[in-house]
């Protein structure tokens, strides 16, 4: 698995000998090749230089784009705190669920299969803080962004065109 030194706006491949910055280990969570965003990174919808980012749907993160700017005017920091995962990086959520909730039926309420997830074919976004998640299932809609789980308050599609009416919310990821 190929390892990289983030430095902001930048990601370059860590080679054999480590430059600082660039660890030893292989948590996908920190590889953004796989769609991992680093615990040090706070990413906003216009960091595209990470895949979290850059490989989601152009519609997409337009639209956050969009409202990440409005947002911003009004004192609201929207981040992204997930957005395109690799397949590899979608099977290692699911697996973690099944291992943290029980099961897979547990788990499929809160972690979808990478056949299923929307976050591999990039259509599908987290966000953060709280408060950024608050501004978007308030506002969302005025840019076709939609709370897709009742469960997942965080969790946001394009679901609707700008200013259209958001479909009633999925009970949870395994509804969908």
């Amino acid at each position: 698995m190929r390892k990289f030194l983030v430095v902001p706006g930048v990601v370059l491949p860590c080679l054999a000998v480590l430059p600082a910055g660039c660890s030893s280990g292989d948590d996908p969570d920190e590889n953004p090749a796989d769609g991992g965003i680093p615990s040090d990174v706070r990413l906003t919808p216009s960091d595209t230089d990470y895949p979290a980012v850059g490989k989601l749907d152009p519609a997409l993160r337009n639209a956050l784009q969009q409202a990440a700017k409005d947002a911003r005017d009004r004192d609201v920091d929207i981040r992204i705190t997930s957005g395109w995962r690799s397949k590899a990086y979608q099977q290692r959520l699911l697996e973690e669920g099944v291992s943290k909730y029980g099961s897979l039926a547990e788990a499929r309420q809160y972690v979808n299969t990478p056949e299923k997830s929307t976050h591999v074919f990039g259509r599908a976004v987290d966000v953060g803080p709280t408060r950024a998640d608050d501004w978007l299932i308030q506002h969302g809609a005025d840019y076709g962004l939609c709370q897709a789980y009742a469960n997942e308050m965080w969790h946001f599609e394009l679901l609707t065109t700008p200013g259209g009416d958001c479909p009633p919310q999925l009970s949870d990821a395994a509804a969908g």
